[in-house]
């Protein structure tokens, strides 16, 4: 077996063999086919990149169709939506198409059904026919209009279509087995009176086809070959195979291939709702600002958070196609995207909760304007100039007036360095009545080759650009929100999910554009807003530098007192060397779990601790991945680079390990 043949998914190994057992490469066709009753969210990428991917691999055509059959649920906007979404993610599909298109050739098939015998009018209550219809265990029993003569039931259905009766008063289903053991073959709806004008069709039809009846037949109307679907609809694929099989008879001329429904496990991620209902309750309560809301899992909410399709299509490579259910980290997801914008997104500086500096010995009315590098993982992104001055915002966060050693940044007697700009030093500080620190009185100086430790971001106050910073977290603070029998996932909702800041930005980002992406140095990776305008700048967080929710986690209960004490805990840096051995060996999703525990624990290693694995045997990558990644840590929290973080760099560069080296690429 070839090394391509070995990496096909199972759909892909399933049209492969259909091929070497005649099926014409010409024949294969795909589709996504979205119900337009809510916005697409990050589940459904998954479908998406299926079918579009394979159409993309195959060089076969992918149909955009709408199975539009319930017209109460249903709306333009929603068509509209997803049309984007799609685009947004790079996908062009062949033909857009409707289910509600074939509404005239379904009901025609329906009445050849009749005319066979195959399906009848019932008029029972809906309560009476889900009596009837048995249990997965207990067979059905047949109703009492089930042997209704084919003339009656073609005068009733007619009637139906004319508008004659109200909603619930009959129903059209198809006659196959009462007794079946796939309760979805009892006797299945086809059609329901529905009094309700249609995004489309208006008020042309007042009887609607249920999906079971709708979805196949469209597959086979267009010549999908492959109707690909999530493992829900399995149970349906005998029913799918059914209809398909029925009206094959009366159009194997015009169509003459039967559709193969194949089904793979959907995309199930932690803290994440994905049921469209429940996403809607979100929008309807005022719990969310509608469907866009840079919270929501929808693929809208996450353009306008800061996400590129690039991210979602790479965590949806990484995914891959599976045949049994599972739960994706969500933190794979914003390594992705995290990943992409560490290639593409230009560096600037931003202060978001800031203290002021004042650097004494710097001339009151002087401005110097300094080079600062865009991104130093893109060649071609240049540089641009920043303005630098006496007096300069800093994050709070960055000074103490006393400090241990794990202590990177600015204290009082201390030095750091400017973030392309001069070292200074803090000599005093000055407070409120309440004793709150307002200002730091610094000293700068000129030589810039000395060794200092850290390295902070700035901004200079005179030419400071004042912006709305929007902070976005997970919306659920539970893993699994809707999997509570006895819990409504409301319950789960994170107060915290937004916070509402105003920051300062340099002066480059008063031309920043809707959708523009930043990382904002040292802090994190940020987006336009679409409510920013020229005069009132508005950011969106997109997501961390590193992974700090495993610090936000809810701790387990403490034990009981009677229990003995825990042994006393290792020492972070001893923990990160351990992770670090099998690194290499963990598949991807596993990589990145254990990559953001390494971020996370990083936090509690000083550089003294870190600088002995810099020696580390060339044979252990992992432990040497898990060294660069805490350097990663330490180095944003602002240590300074010296000799021997340089040569360890270097040395990873030349490896030939390509995660060793991506990582001292990002250094």
């Amino acid at each position: 077996m070839s090394e391509e043949t070995k990496s096909l998914n199972f759909i892909e190994h399933i049209i492969e063999e259909d091929l070497t057992n005649g099926l014409e490469a010409s024949k294969l066709r795909f589709r996504f086919p979205p119900e337009p009753n809510g916005y697409l969210h990050i589940g459904h990428t998954k479908a998406i990149g299926i079918s579009f991917g394979l159409g993309e691999k195959y060089n076969a055509p992918v149909n955009l169709r709408f199975d539009d059959t319930n017209p109460a649920k249903e709306e333009q906007e929603y068509v509209d939506a997803i049309k984007k979404d799609v685009a947004w993610l790079g996908y062009q599909w062949e033909n857009e198409l409707y289910s509600s298109d074939y509404f005239q050739q379904l009901y025609d098939w329906a009445v050849l059904l009749i005319k066979q015998g195959k399906a009848y009018v019932d008029s029972q209550s809906s309560e009476a026919m889900a009596e009837q219809k048995g249990t997965p265990t207990q067979p059905g029993v047949d109703g009492p209009y089930r042997n209704r003569s084919v003339e009656e039931n073609l005068e009733l259905f007619e009637r139906m279509k004319a508008g004659e009766f109200n909603e619930g008063d009959h129903i059209l289903r198809a006659k196959i087995d009462m007794q079946h053991p796939n309760m979805l073959m009892r006797d299945p709806i086809m059609y329901r009176i529905l009094k309700k004008a249609h995004h489309r069709t208006g008020n042309d039809w007042c009887i609607y086809p249920m999906y079971d009846w709708t979805h196949g037949e469209s597959d086979y109307i267009e010549q999908i070959s492959h109707s690909l679907c999530s493992l829900e609809f399995k149970p349906h694929r005998e029913l799918y195979d059914w209809f398909k099989e029925q009206v094959y008879e009366y159009s194997k001329n015009t169509y003459p291939m039967l559709p193969k429904q194949r089904e793979f496990a959907r995309l199930n991620l932690s803290y994440t709702i994905m049921s469209k209902r429940k996403l809607l309750k979100l929008v309807e309560d005022g719990i969310v600002n509608g469907w866009d809301d840079p919270r929501m899992p929808t693929i809208s909410g996450l353009r306008r958070r800061g996400y590129t399709p690039e991210s979602i299509r790479n965590f949806i490579e990484r995914v891959g196609v599976a045949k049994r259910e599972n739960v994706i980290d969500v933190s794979l997801l914003e390594f992705c995207v995290r990943d992409h914008l560490n290639k593409t997104a230009p560096r600037v500086m931003a202060v978001l909760d800031p203290l002021k500096v004042v650097i004494t010995n710097y001339p009151d009315d002087k401005v110097e304007w300094l080079e600062a590098e865009n991104n130093p993982e893109d060649e071609q992104a240049g540089s641009r100039e920043v303005p630098f001055s006496k007096e300069i915002y800093i994050e709070k966060a960055d000074f103490k007036e006393e400090a241990g050693s794990k202590f990177f940044r600015l204290k009082l007697g201390g030095e750091v360095r400017l973030k392309n700009a001069y070292i200074i030093q803090a000599n005093e500080v000055v407070k409120d009545t309440n004793g709150n620190i307002t200002e730091v009185h610094c000293t700068y100086d000129t030589d810039t080759s000395k060794k200092v430790k850290g390295t902070l971001h700035w901004v200079s106050i005179k030419h400071a650009v004042e912006a709305e910073v929007r902070e976005y977290d997970r919306l659920f603070m539970d893993e699994a929100p809707d999997s509570h029998q006895d819990k409504d996932f409301m319950e789960f909702l994170n107060p915290n999910s937004l916070n509402i800041t105003k920051a300062f930005v340099e002066p480059s980002l008063k031309e920043a554009k809707v959708g523009d992406r930043f990382q904002f140095q040292r802090l994190g990776y940020f987006n336009v807003d679409n409510d920013s305008t020229s005069n009132a700048l508005v950011f969106n967080k997109t997501v961390g530098l590193r992974d700090t929710w495993a610090k936000q986690k809810p701790q387990e209960k403490p034990q009981q007192q009677n229990k003995p004490k825990p042994q006393q805990q290792r020492k972070a840096i001893n923990v990160i060397q351990q992770l670090g051995k099998k690194y290499t060996n963990y598949p991807e999703d596993k990589q990145a779990k254990v990559k953001s525990e390494i971020l996370d624990l990083a936090n509690e290693v000083s550089y003294d601790e870190l600088e002995p694995l810099f020696g580390t045997a060339v044979k252990k990558v992992g432990t040497r991945i898990a060294a660069m990644l805490t350097l990663k840590v330490l180095l944003a929290n602002g240590l300074e680079k010296n000799d021997a973080i340089n040569a360890f760099i270097e040395k990873a560069l030349e490896d030939k390990n390509a995660l060793l080296v991506a990582e001292a690429k990002a250094l």
